[in-house]
């Protein structure tokens, strides 16, 4: 494989928005007109849509093979697409856009960096909207682009798209993100998705396509705070590598170099970097998200769930923490309720000790009163966990700061949950 590509900066995005706002639709034409779909997918597309009596290609059915995979009884969460250009590599989770699938929402847009929110312009901002994108905000999604599509059915106005506009900005006053834009699409008929729109010339922002492909991403993740969860130690005990011990992992934030003072935790031992290793050679530095292996001048004992990091900034080491959880589960959540935590590379059992309130996310209000939690509920809870968790808040740091919880009897992932 090309080592250009291999080094080409990597964009995770997933698309939210109500059922019919165009997700699929929008998603194919990002494909056909990048012209990254194959010959026989887009002769198989034109046929379905001739057999459909459509006087157009349905560029939603690029996506939509998924429909026929769960009338055979397949049950498929959410779809991700990968995609390249000449200038990045993308990521795209299509999460579906039902009120009941918040969850696969939450699990395609996890480790976003950018969440597509899609609106009809006939209909403006209806309560999906409102719920993707507190969840976007919640899971700390640095960028938001909020795409006014169908604009060929509100005749290209400029007062459609403005009108929606200050609503959307009026609500998102009151999130925590840091950039959102606007741009207004027709997904059906490519207007401003890859190729500039000659009917909305007063529009004189982005592409999505250029949005996409030079936003800048390099600096959302966490470059301060020096975080390595172990996955795995390498002992390869051949010939050429007999005395290697190398221990593996994504950096979870911070940069490493070669001679750095750290510390492994929770034992507190102490030793300093002598190498990195990718699967490329030796580098000099390491930083999120890439995956490296480090070995130290000493050794001591670390192995899976570990963490290093530097003496003089180190993570919370608790047994208690206050979680926002996003639950999954048909069965609600019970104080006293045992769980299994996955957090980082560790794992540990854990209870539940209170539920302190549920959140109404299309007014952000706090019911203290209604602790009926059902599916697709966030809640603020307090878990207590059997041994100590390294973590950071949620807000400082994605990966160290969220967890899933798993029924212990069942082995259902019950809760994603983000450290406050």
């Amino acid at each position: 494989m090309d080592s250009a590509y291999l080094d080409m900066e990597l964009l995770r995005f997933t698309t939210a928005g109500s059922v019919d706002d165009g997700k699929s639709t929008l998603i194919g034409r990002l494909l056909y007109d990048s012209k990254l779909i194959f010959e026989d997918q887009l002769k198989q597309v034109t046929d379905s849509s001739k057999k459909r009596g459509l006087d157009h290609v349905d560029l939603s059915l690029l996506t939509d093979g998924l429909k026929d995979e769960r009338e055979q009884g397949i049950t498929i969460d959410v779809a991700y697409r990968y995609f390249a250009t000449p200038k990045r590599k993308f990521i795209i989770a299509d999460t579906p856009g039902h009120i009941e699938y918040t969850r696969n929402m939450v699990t395609g847009a996890s480790t976003a960096n950018l969440a597509l929110i899609l609106i009809d312009g006939r209909k403006g901002i209806v309560e999906q909207t409102l719920r993707h994108s507190f969840i976007a905000s919640l899971l700390q999604i640095p960028h938001l682009v909020v795409c006014i599509n169908k604009m060929d059915l509100v005749d290209f106005s400029e007062a459609v798209f403005d009108r929606i506009k200050s609503q959307y900005e009026e609500f998102a006053s009151r999130l925590d993100v840091k950039d959102i834009r606007f741009i207004p699409i027709s997904a059906l008929n490519g207007d401003n998705v890859v190729n500039r729109s000659e009917n909305m010339n007063w529009y004189e922002g982005s592409t999505l396509l250029y949005t996409l492909e030079s936003i800048h991403i390099a600096s959302d993740h966490n470059h301060i705070d020096c975080r390595f969860p172990v996955q795995t130690v390498i002992r390869p005990k051949n010939g050429q590598y007999h005395d290697y011990r190398g221990y593996a992992g994504r950096v979870a934030g911070g940069v490493f170099k070669k001679g750095d003072e750290v510390v492994a935790l929770p034992s507190g031992f102490t030793s300093k970097i002598a190498g990195i290793h990718t699967m490329t050679g030796e580098v000099s530095e390491a930083f999120a998200p890439m995956s490296v292996s480090i070995t130290l001048e000493d050794d001591i004992d670390i192995g899976r769930g570990d963490m290093i990091v530097r003496q003089n900034n180190q993570p919370d080491i608790t047994q208690e923490m206050d979680v926002m959880l996003c639950w999954f589960n048909q069965a609600a959540p019970q104080v006293r309720q045992k769980f299994a935590l996955l957090h980082s590379n560790n794992e540990a059992k854990t209870m539940i000790k209170a539920i302190h309130y549920k959140l109404d996310i299309n007014t952000l209000h706090r019911n203290e009163d209604d602790k009926e939690v059902q599916m697709n509920d966030i809640i603020r809870v307090t878990l207590r966990t059997t041994k100590p968790i390294m973590k950071d808040s949620y807000h400082r740091n994605r990966f160290t700061g969220s967890l899933i919880l798993i029924d212990i009897m069942t082995n259902e992932t019950v809760a994603a949950g983000m450290i406050l």
